[in-house]
């Protein structure tokens, strides 16, 4: 187990999560440094998606300690976790989830919009640029690719410079070649902004390139390594 970093983003202690009778998650102890990378890896059903579920506001823990952002997410009622998660958190998911009836510029604008950004529609098309989309912004998401799409979603979570991102199997609905261009350009976004990266994945060689590397096992961390 790697020391404590100094400036944690995330602190879990004990963190565990039961829906219905299942027990998904059984007492996560996790420390997430400020710009870390790190890959959450482990079969299917080990709860990866779970853990980054919990570890955004998304769903709330059973039980256990959890600061996030320097925000005491154990504490917090549903409302305070979605307060919490804007300009917080950035998520992007393997589903595109842009709104159809948006273009490009609008699904990006929105959320900084909703977050009180003055300059929104100005921000947005500077994120799209720095994905390569600066000559798409008043596209639909119909009239995107899979990777163009997937490129709005990465400047819509960038847009607000959350501290965290997140982002599970982000490349599961491209082909190999469109999925390395949007691995090589999630890294370079998050290094520009500093945020802190937290993958899951499937594809070692993809983990391989984060700082850590965590195994879930069983709703249990089973390795925490150094890459």
């Amino acid at each position: 187990m790697q020391d404590t970093p100094n400036d944690p983003v995330i602190a879990a202690r004990g963190l565990t999560l039961t829906l219905g009778q299942t027990e998904i998650l059984r007492g996560i102890d996790l420390t997430v440094g400020a710009g870390e990378t790190l890959a959450l890896l482990g079969p299917s059903g080990s709860g990866k998606s779970s853990l980054m579920a919990v570890l955004a506001g998304l769903e709330r823990a059973s039980g256990g300690a959890l600061s996030v952002a320097e925000a005491d997410f154990a504490a917090l009622s549903e409302d305070a976790l979605a307060r919490a998660r804007r300009g917080r958190i950035g998520i992007v998911l393997q589903a595109f989830h842009l709104l159809p009836t948006m273009t490009a510029r609008e699904n990006v604008a929105t959320p900084l919009e909703l977050a009180g950004e003055p300059d929104a529609w100005v921000r947005a098309a500077e994120e799209l640029a720095a994905v390569g989309l600066g000559h798409r912004l008043d596209h639909y998401p119909t009239q995107l690719s899979g990777g163009e799409q997937q490129r709005v979603a990465i400047a819509r979570a960038l847009a607000p410079r959350p501290a965290l991102l997140f982002a599970d199997e982000p490349t599961g609905n491209l082909d190999a070649a469109t999925g390395a261009e949007i691995i090589h350009l999630l890294f370079a976004r998050r290094a520009k902004t500093g945020a802190t990266l937290v993958i899951i994945t499937h594809d070692t060689a993809l983990a391989a390139r984060c700082d850590r590397v965590v195994t879930l096992a069983d709703g249990r961390i089973a390795a925490d390594r150094s890459t």
